[in-house]
């Protein structure tokens, strides 16, 4: 297996899993969710599967009414998609009844594949895989958001006593554009 060097380590190309001696985090394969808010009619296509298609005469709610944690909470349930295929393809009429198309090159976004997170390298807890990352697009009115989302696995308990707490999964906002 070809091998690369990144920051001193060698990483084999390709590699599926991640630990912390591969640093930076990158990926190979993600996971894939959307979602909308104060849009009619969204639809989102990716990688040939249709993963959100609501109806076109009802108003999504908007994002202030929602439970505060609903992004956060949003599901990639599209698993183990390998990088990168053609472009998200999204359709929607914005809170005002306007009509938008958008091709969201999700390749382009993570063109280095680097796994975006907010864990120090020394806090990551050593020896453990770190499982596909998600990626989630959201559709709030006029603008396209696009966030990832990995289970980074710490140290150190995030809940003290709470043993399936050693992990951060935070929403890293990637990329972003208002139509």
């Amino acid at each position: 297996m070809a091998m690369t060097q990144e920051s001193g380590h060698g990483k084999a190309a390709g590699k599926i899993d991640n630990t912390v001696a591969d640093w930076p985090l990158t990926f190979v394969r993600h996971n894939f969710g959307a979602t909308s808010y104060s849009t009619y009619g969204c639809k989102v296509v990716y990688n040939g599967f249709v993963h959100l298609s609501e109806e076109d005469g009802v108003l999504q709610t908007s994002s202030a009414r929602a439970h505060p944690d609903s992004l956060r909470k949003t599901s990639a349930g599209y698993l183990g998609v390998k990088n990168f295929p053609a472009p998200a393809k999204v359709t929607w009429r914005s809170a005002d009844g306007v009509a938008h198309e958008a091709d969201v090159d999700i390749g382009a976004i993570f063109k280095d594949r680097m796994i975006l997170h907010q864990v120090p390298r020394e806090d990551i807890r050593e020896g453990v895989s770190i499982t596909d990352p998600d990626i989630i697009l959201e559709v709030n009115d006029r603008t396209i958001n696009v966030y990832m989302r990995a289970f980074v696995p710490t140290r150190q308990l995030q809940i003290p006593g709470n043993r399936y707490s050693g992990h951060l999964d935070d929403l890293v906002l990637a990329w972003t554009r208002t139509y």
